[in-house]
């Protein structure tokens, strides 16, 4: 039986670029998968992997995801009791934080202990926002990075995740400072990055993580 990806939509554009990559990756790896892209609780509630995508602001997204009735409730029930396997990416990984320092300061799902702030200030070398392809380093095994050790990634973004333990950073990339690509705790896995953009080394992570069984 196929399993049920459900991608939430909460106004923040890009859903159909990450249904058809999921749609890829798994074809790709032979995974029987339905890929939806929803804002119904139900859907998100009874799905056996949920994915956040997002652009834009760390404030927006969250009135964005609260304006949607019963999905935030949703999604605890799926990811934080049931315990399902979680994608955020780039702003969807950034709500993972408890708070976000963009335009104001706004209350994330405090998922991973943390918070988003501007990049920081390092010349002309390294502009903000950052955009484009970068190196990310893998500084902790995973199994959503399987086969995966040092590859290049497609960046587009102006505040980065600072997570409060280390434990939590599982990948890292170089933009004037080290910043974190790719934050994970349990069965809940975010990347600053977007794998939908990234080619072949995106497919991949997409692939490893519709066959991801968190322990």
């Amino acid at each position: 039986m196929a399993e049920k990806i459900a991608i939430v939509d909460y106004g923040s554009g890009n859903l159909r670029s990450v249904q058809k990559a999921l749609q890829r990756a798994a074809h790709e790896a032979g995974v029987a998968a339905s890929v939806v892209v929803t804002a119904e609780a139900d859907v998100i509630a009874k799905a056996d992997r949920i994915v956040l995508p997002g652009v834009g602001a760390f404030g927006a997204g969250m009135e964005g995801l609260r304006a949607r009735a019963g999905v935030p409730e949703a999604m605890e029930q799926a990811v934080l009791a049931a315990g399902r396997p979680f994608l955020g990416i780039c702003v969807g990984m950034q709500l993972l934080a408890d708070c976000g320092r963009e335009f104001g300061v706004h209350d994330g799902l405090g998922w991973i202990a943390g918070e988003v702030t501007a990049l920081p200030e390092s010349g002309s070398a390294y502009r903000t926002p950052h955009m484009g392809w970068n190196a990310v380093r893998v500084e902790s095994p995973h199994p959503v990075l399987e086969n995966i050790t040092e590859e290049a990634f497609y960046f587009a973004h102006s505040y980065h995740f600072v997570p409060e333990n280390d434990i939590h950073l599982i990948g890292t990339c170089y933009h004037g400072a080290q910043l974190a690509a790719i934050v994970a705790r349990d069965n809940i896995f975010g990347v600053q990055f977007h794998p939908e953009k990234s080619q072949t080394a995106g497919l991949a992570l997409l692939a490893n993580f519709l066959q991801w069984s968190p322990a």
